[in-house]
Parts: C-alpha cells; structure tokens; sequence
C-alpha cells in the first residue's frame, strides 16, 4: 500500500472524528453517601438513617458522590467514513471547578448518522474540590441528579485519539466535548 493512500485514509479517518458532534445526554445513577439520589428531592426527604449518614459524613468534611454522565457521539449521515473513537481522556468540570481526570480505554465504532452513546463513570469527593458547606454540597449534588433547585454546568475537557491505518491519533489539544447545565 502506498504512502498516499494510509495518508488519505489516516485523514479521513482525522476528519470523520472531528466531524462528530459530542453533547451531554444526561447524567443518571447518583448516589451521595451511597444514597440514591433518585428518590431524594431535597434534604428534608432523607429518611431518619440516611440524614444521620450524610450528616456524619459531613462531619468527617467528606461527601462521596458517584454518577455517570452519558455522553452521545453523533457521526454526521453524510459523513463517509466511519469514526472510531479508541481512548478518550477527559477531566470533569462542574460549575467550572474542575475536579477528577480519568481515561476511556474502549472501542466505540461511531457510524454515519447513528448516535453513539458512550457512558463515563466519576466518583469523586465533594469537600475536595469545593470550599462550602456541607448542606450547600448536598444540593450540588442533587443539582446534578436533576432533582435540586439550581441547575449545574457539566463539562467534560477531553482528548479524543482515533485510530487510524497509521495508528491511534490524539488531539493535539484538549476540546470541551460537554457543556450543559442540569438540574433546577
């Protein structure tokens, strides 16, 4: 195979990439304390027990929160050439703080004109990366599930790498795949 055509290829497969368009579909599956942040719509609906877990996390200056954040991939239809998106390292945003770093070591094949969904799991510690109360973190991160009264802008700062008939490519610089506000 020449030279020319891995180099045409390797491009197209760069512009297929490029060409998709990521926004944020949701975040689901909250949990603040290991409370199920779903069925909680503001502190006052803690039962007895999960009050005195998130007040005595509180206490400690530690409020453990884990969610995913779903994030869809769309090829455009007339885009011809197939995407595949093979690692994604991305840092979370929120309210524009940013907090933890991770890496998406999977394959997603990114078609022409279906939308890909592509799933990010984040685990972090509030008391870590913001300076307020503990109540004021707790509805941060209801905000977040959806089910408080102040929306949260979540962004995802990421590197996308595609493979190619060269190899995997990276960005050369970090974009904002995410930005969207949740909640309220």
């Amino acid at each position: 195979m020449s030279v020319a055509v891995i180099s045409c290829a390797t491009l197209q497969q760069i512009v297929a990439l490029r060409s998709v368009e990521f926004s944020l579909d949701r975040v689901a599956n909250l949990e603040v304390v290991g409370i199920d942040a779903s069925r909680v719509r503001s502190y006052s609906d803690l039962s007895l027990t999960d009050a005195a877990r998130v007040g005595a996390a509180i206490t400690r200056r530690e409020l453990p929160v884990s969610f995913r954040v779903f994030v869809d991939a769309q090829n455009p239809a007339d885009n011809p050439v197939t995407a595949r998106l093979v690692r994604m390292q991305w840092t979370l945003l929120l309210d524009d703080t940013e907090t933890i770093s991770g890496t998406i070591d999977r394959e997603f094949v990114l078609p022409p004109g279906q939308p890909t969904e592509i799933p990010v799991d984040v685990s972090l510690d509030m008391f870590e990366f913001f300076d307020r109360s503990g109540p004021d973190l707790f509805n941060l991160a209801l905000n977040l599930a959806g089910v408080g009264n102040e929306p949260s802008r979540v962004a995802l700062r990421a590197v996308p790498t595609v493979n190619t008939a060269l190899g995997p490519i990276s960005y050369p610089q970090p974009i904002t795949i995410v930005d969207r506000r949740v909640g309220g």
